[in-house]
């Protein structure tokens, strides 16, 4: 019986384990300071809105953890020493392995801000995060205004959670659009103006300069590259997350942006494996980014590596590319690849659809040669994911998915269909 250390508890970190506990019976520890338990990451917004409470988002009993035999430690690694196989703790504790998983996750990206760190400046990936939120933003009487500098999926959350408590609200975005980076200028522009429409004050293609101190290490305001202070007492961090790797500085695993890995996710250290927002691969799988903070990815890279340390070597094989979110009031789903009009490929053209309300449309991408179905983004209409992911790997045209579109539909039952609509719009294109 080997003893498995596993860093972090995040989805990536936690599947491992359930995953290692199925196939076999190893000792298994589990070590992290965010939480005692495993929580559910992409809910962290509707606590703070209070949809839910803080133990709505644990999926297990915490009696799962010693039923299973599944030790959890809450400390901080400080150290890993891969020559005798052991972790150094915050506490001068040392604790021995047989084989070692790092699935110690993301932290906001900064980028060397003049006042980065005072008080009230803050992203929003952690537990402790939500905390510190919930202290220096519970009311707009203690924080009338709030500053979020980045776009993207982080941050349009944050606008909506503070918003929810009368928060007054900039946001900040390099682009001309919102996340125009990712999506197509039709799409992009769309989601800017529905964030409008909710009384943000998004500034297009402005950035930050420096953070402005109140003379007591907090947080007074911000100044913009084009000179404008901007009063605030909260600004939140949402230029996207890097990997958490600070702690392996002087240990002999390779690093670059994270812990490179190879397609069994394994490092360049034998019995030690890197997995989730911290993994990178070392050649990137298709069109995919050799580092992925998406859910759903450590999900998968848990399940395989334990396969591996089971004794089944297992590739990562993570597939067709998806991911879903919220912007308000309007759902988007990514199928595939379509990219923004920046990254877009040679051979890739778009047909995009957007009805009157302003709130529905699609962009469903294909290539211009042989008109194989690439991928599709749909916002406000709610698509069936095995669907699509059987037609990109049967290759379907996209005259096909056009005309099958209400096949994929997963809106309930007396929602409005927009197919007949997308049909006739697709027919009549020049």
């Amino acid at each position: 019986m080997e003893h498995i250390v596993i860093v972090g508890n995040g989805i990536a970190g936690v599947t491992a384990a359930r995953h290692l506990r199925k196939n076999s019976d190893h000792k298994i520890t589990i070590i992290s300071a965010e939480s005692d338990y495993f929580f559910s990451r992409t809910a962290l917004m509707y606590v703070y809105m209070g949809h839910m409470r803080w133990k709505d988002l644990k999926p297990y009993e915490d009696k799962f953890w010693s039923k299973n035999r599944i030790e959890l430690i809450n400390a901080y690694v400080e150290k890993v020493e891969t020559t005798n196989q052991s972790l150094i703790l915050v506490d001068g504790t040392s604790i021995n392995y047989d084989k070692l998983i790092l699935a110690t996750g993301s932290v906001p990206a900064k980028y060397g801000w003049e006042g980065q760190d005072l008080n009230g400046v803050q992203g929003l990936v952690s537990k402790q995060d939500l905390e510190q939120l919930e202290k220096t933003a519970p009311n707009n009487e203690i924080c009338p205004k709030a500053v979020i500098v980045g776009g993207g999926l982080i941050g349009v959350e944050m606008a909506e959670m503070l918003h929810t408590r009368k928060i007054e609200v900039t946001v900040l975005v390099r682009e001309h659009a919102f996340w125009s980076g990712v999506l197509p200028d039709g799409e992009a522009k769309m989601i800017s103006r529905h964030i409008l429409s909710h009384g943000i004050d998004l500034r297009h293609q402005e950035e930050l300069d420096k953070i402005l101190d109140d003379g007591k290490g907090n947080v007074r305001a911000i100044l913009t590259k084009k000179g404008e202070e901007i009063p605030c007492n909260l600004v939140g961090i949402t230029t996207g997350v890097k990997p958490k790797i600070d702690f392996l500085e002087n240990s002999n695993i390779e690093t670059d942006k994270g812990i490179l890995v190879n397609r069994l996710l394994e490092t360049n250290v034998k019995n030690v494996y890197a997995i989730g927002d911290c993994a990178q691969q070392r050649e990137a799988i298709g069109l995919r980014k050799p580092v992925e903070a998406v859910w759903y990815t450590g999900r998968m890279m848990g399940e395989t590596v334990a396969q591996t340390i089971c004794g089944t070597p297992f590739e990562y094989k993570p597939g067709n590319w998806f991911n879903s979110a919220k912007f308000f009031d309007i759902e988007y789903q990514t199928y595939g690849w379509v990219f923004s009009n920046k990254n877009k490929k040679e051979y890739e053209e778009h047909f995009h659809w957007k009805h009157v309300n302003d709130k529905t449309c699609i962009t469903v991408a294909y290539n211009k040669e042989n008109h194989t179905f690439l991928g599709i983004n749909t916002f406000g209409i709610r698509m069936k994911h095995e669907v699509f992911d059987r037609w990109l790997n049967e290759q379907r045209d996209i005259d096909y998915v056009i005309d099958n579109l209400r096949i994929a539909n997963f809106d309930p039952e007396f929602y409005k269909h927009y197919e007949r609509d997308i049909k006739k719009a697709y027919a009549a294109r020049a």
